[in-house]
């Protein structure tokens, strides 16, 4: 279910934020995914301790088996990161790191298939309000009716995200970023509108699952069509727009790559390798 796909790329996310971040963000993993899903669900005082002790399976597997294979990942990109690089290549790297994700995410789907059965009609309402708040907010960062706000907001958001690998940017990276975002395919109308509509999926196919008291198979097979629909939408058109977006965000990561100097070349190099090195620690069970 993409609630679940959401919480694994958050934590993901939270491990780009710096050496001192990455453990202490992990080892704290299992209470802030609590949170963060009790927000949209709103379990009770008897859900709760089945949903927590799910969360803590879930992240004592992650943390034997899957911290090792992000390492490697890791470790494998350093080197290249001193090379330019090709749309192609930054294409692979993207495609990988959407595969070392499914382990994860799958395993997910089965804890989250358990608690299905005791989810009611007041916990469905609690999610859809939940899913409403976050696309007004969506529509507020990313749909502002001024153009040049909503630019303005596009070229920062992807400058930070930048400087997350390289450190400071320079004019040469700037260039590129400004142009980029004026060419992007991105259609935030699109995506919020497709992001709705699997929302509505999601709240319907629990519903469905709850009122047919599917068993386990029935349930986990629903969830993963949820969770495949983020990658692969029924809609042909978004499909083709997804490709499109894609293609032109690979190519423009290694435009912007092969803008950089030597020194923010070796600056991203060695972010990887610090990250790496407290993914090796966590999955070792070294203290933070």
């Amino acid at each position: 279910m993409s609630l679940m796909k959401v919480v694994i790329i958050g934590l993901l996310l939270v491990l780009l934020n710096g050496c001192t971040a990455v453990r202490l963000g992990y080892n704290n993993g299992a209470q802030l995914t609590w949170w963060w899903l009790d927000g949209y669900v709103d379990f009770s005082s008897e859900q709760t301790p089945q949903v927590k002790a799910a969360i803590d399976r879930w992240f004592d597997w992650h943390r034997s088996t899957q911290l090792p294979e992000y390492a490697a990942v890791l470790a494998s990109v350093q080197a290249p990161l001193l090379a330019p690089t090709t749309a192609a290549a930054a294409c692979r790297w993207q495609t990988l790191v959407r595969d070392k994700l499914e382990p994860a995410i799958d395993r997910a789907l089965l804890h989250l298939a358990d608690q299905l059965p005791g989810m009611g009609e007041t916990q469905f309402k609690h999610i859809e309000q939940r899913y409403a708040k976050n696309l007004d907010d969506m529509r507020r960062d990313y749909l502002q009716s001024d153009l040049a706000k909503r630019n303005k907001e596009s070229i920062k958001r992807a400058t930070e995200r930048a400087e997350q690998i390289y450190g400071g940017l320079e004019e040469p990276q700037r260039l590129v970023i400004t142009a980029g975002v004026a060419a992007s395919p991105f259609d935030p109308q699109a995506w919020l509108a497709e992001r709705k509509s699997r929302q509505r999926d999601n709240v319907q196919t629990l519903r469905r699952l709850a009122a047919e008291r599917a068993d386990t198979d029935q349930r986990v097979a629903a969830l993963r069509t949820l969770a495949e629909r983020i990658e692969r939408s029924p809609d042909p058109a978004y499909r083709a727009y997804q490709q499109r977006l894609s293609d032109f965000n690979c190519a423009l990561a290694a435009q912007l790559h092969n803008s950089t100097s030597t020194a923010q070349r070796q600056k991203a190099r060695e972010k990887f390798k610090g990250w790496e090195e407290d993914l090796r620690a966590l999955a070792a069970g070294t203290p933070s």
